[in-house]
């Protein structure tokens, strides 16, 4: 079952599944759904939260979810081994389902989970300051902030809201959805203390989780396009820091600017690191920014996408009966969304070799049919070779003992070098490789260590995480 992304606001179920089908044998029926976006699904008050739904986008797909239970058999569908699977905010709907009502649903909705760049924004209480706002800022463009307007006779927001228009709606909707600071959104997933019952970093500790197992993924420059353009100076990185993660203590604030997102002039030029090769990370240069931009492009980065794509993994730790697989989608410049194109969910694009295309997407599909994505190294090595590929036997994801945070590293070598308009900021061109010459590079990596210590900065999230809240 397959959740598009779009921020919780925008998007809708028009992904063709039909090539990760076909190369996939056909072997499993796919479900594309829609659900409730903006305020139309996520509108939250102690108001909405008395007298209707929130979090309704969600329980629209739990909605789906039991469908899919109850009639994907006349379609030819195992309603025993089903998988959920999403990007973006799909990925982040997935992460909330494996979570919900505490995740004590255990695997009577979906065994596997596929969750690509779970977008994890902060996750405030249904009553909360920011989601109240955001309601009653709805309400007065809506013309309902006294509560009688449209015919309506209660002094109730919602009952004026019931009996409003639906473009005056639609017009609230945009205009307060798109109200916030660069790169977030008005209306999003609550903490409502029965389907949402906790903070992701929060419960994902504790390995409450609906489902046996996961795949769990991020891109390697997930936020430049969520982070203000100008972040040139260290001031500018800091005012940024404030803006956007504005509970954070003075003793929180320093930590991010002198331990784990220091400023280093480490070059001027712009490139993809290698993760664990020493010298640069990503903390301050990338395929499209170097310096301050870099340092919040990463931050935003890391608290949004890339630390909930560790802690979903986590969470299906073996030692809590679970299993997880964890990857990371490097291809320059690996920006949000890249990776639908090399998954059989977008149109291919020239930085994606088809025999890394044929690999990815078989991947997804032997997670979904055998509950395993190792592939085969004739496959992995994508010229025919036999000789051992790390994507052969990727080891399952855990976070004690031998072999704990052990990742799969999903790249390409070689190539002939082009500049490539690429939905991002600050720069629209980023150099990227297309063929002919592209090699498949896989390989296990310590995902902990990587990028100067990726696995620590995480930490830190988790721990500041009712601060943050995330």
């Amino acid at each position: 079952m397959w959740v598009h992304g779009g921020g919780y606001g925008t998007g809708s179920g028009t992904q063709d599944v039909g090539d990760i089908t076909a190369i996939n044998n056909n072997s499993f029926v796919s479900v594309v759904i829609q659900y409730r976006l903006g305020a139309f699904g996520f509108l939250s008050s102690d108001e909405v939260h008395h007298f209707g739904s929130v979090n309704a986008g969600l329980l629209d797909q739990h909605m789906t979810l039991k469908w899919v239970q109850e009639h994907i058999a006349k379609f030819g569908g195992d309603p025993r081994k089903v998988t959920i699977a999403g990007e973006s905010a799909g990925a982040g709907s997935v992460m909330l389902q494996a979570m919900a009502y505490g995740g004590t649903l255990g695997t009577s909705m979906f065994d596997n989970i596929v969750a690509a760049s779970p977008y994890l924004p902060m996750q405030y209480p249904y009553n909360g300051w920011e989601p109240s706002q955001s309601y009653y800022a709805f309400a007065e463009v809506a013309g309902c902030l006294s509560g009688r307007a449209y015919g309506n006779s209660s002094t109730k927001v919602i009952d004026c809201l019931r009996q409003a228009p639906s473009d005056a709606l639609q017009n609230a909707n945009a205009i307060v959805g798109a109200s916030g600071t660069w790169g977030t959104w008005a209306f999003l997933p609550v903490t409502d203390g029965d389907f949402v019952r906790q903070r992701p970093s929060q419960q994902l500790t504790s390995g409450k989780v609906n489902g046996k197992r996961v795949m769990s993924g991020n891109n390697a420059m997930e936020g430049a396009s969520f982070v203000i353009p100008g972040v040139s100076t260290d001031a500018d990185f800091e005012a940024w820091l404030r803006l956007e993660y504005p509970m954070l203590s003075s003793s929180d604030v320093e930590q991010v600017l002198n331990k784990f997102y220091p400023a280093s002039n480490v070059s001027s030029v712009p490139y993809a690191t290698c993760g664990d090769c020493g010298g640069a990370t990503a903390v301050n240069v990338g395929p499209i920014a170097v310096g301050a931009q870099q340092r919040a492009i990463n931050l935003y980065s890391e608290t949004t996408f890339v630390c909930p794509s560790y802690w979903l993994a986590a969470a299906f730790d073996p030692s809590h009966g679970k299993q997880a697989y964890k990857y990371q989608y490097s291809v320059p410049a690996a920006q949000h969304g890249a990776d639908l194109g090399a998954e059989g969910l977008r149109a291919e694009t020239a930085n994606v070799s088809p025999e890394f295309y044929d690999a990815f997407t078989t991947m997804w599909g032997n997670f979904i049919t055998d509950k395993d994505p190792s592939i085969s190294n004739e496959l992995a090595n994508g010229n025919g070779s036999a000789a051992v590929n790390a994507a052969s036997g990727w080891p399952v994801f855990t976070t004690r003992g031998y072999g704990a945070y052990r990742m799969l590293n999903l790249n390409e070598t070689g190539g002939q070098e082009y500049s490539a308009h690429v939905v991002a900021y600050p720069a629209p061109n980023a150099t990227q490789y297309e063929g002919p010459g592209l090699e498949n590079d896989f390989r296990v990596v310590d995902a902990y260590g990587w990028e100067g210590g990726r696995g620590a900065r995480c930490d830190f999230w988790r721990q500041v995480g009712a601060r943050v809240p995330e």
